[in-house]
């Protein structure tokens, strides 16, 4: 659990780093979502000590989702601010579930895990929330575009459990 959630907040801070690169300081949505990333860092900075203390090995995948996270927040970025938060709706909804998933299987045998997970949970879910309320349902070809990015972070998430 720890790699893969590791693996999740990295992705997401790339997938940021991606849109702020596009779109700078230009767009209003820009703060919001420099916020967001900084809560993302926040996320991964502990599950980053989380890995060395447990002794889990990171994701083998990691070069592939820095590459992959920054091209995806820079293209739904170019596309436009509505499809940047679309982007970012789509992934805190599946991320919502995957922490879910996670806590009701943790049960309440790793106290510092399941605490972590709930409170970047709600973080995340607030994440969502920002992004509709920013316009993100607003994209272009919006059912398509958040379809495709919820079955990508399906694939990353089953991907990193297991490389």
């Amino acid at each position: 659990m720890v790699r893969v959630d590791q693996a999740g907040e990295y992705g997401a801070t790339r997938i940021y780093a991606g849109q702020l690169a596009v779109l700078g300081g230009r767009h209003p949505v820009a703060r919001e979502i420099a916020r967001m990333a900084a809560q993302e860092e926040r996320h991964q900075a502990h599950f980053d000590a989380m890995l060395v203390a447990r002794g889990v090995r990171p994701t083998l995948l990691a070069p592939m989702w820095r590459v992959a996270g920054f091209a995806l927040g820079a293209a739904t970025a170019l596309i436009g601010p509505e499809a940047a938060m679309a982007c970012t709706a789509a992934v805190e909804t599946e991320i919502d579930r995957h922490y879910e998933d996670q806590r009701t299987a943790l049960g309440d045998s790793d106290p510092p895990l399941g605490d972590a997970i709930e409170e970047f949970q709600a973080e995340e879910v607030e994440h969502r929330a920002a992004a509709i309320a920013a316009g993100a349902e607003r994209a272009p070809a919006y059912p398509l575009l958040s379809t495709a990015i919820r079955l990508g972070c399906r694939i990353a998430i089953g991907l990193s459990q297991r490389i």
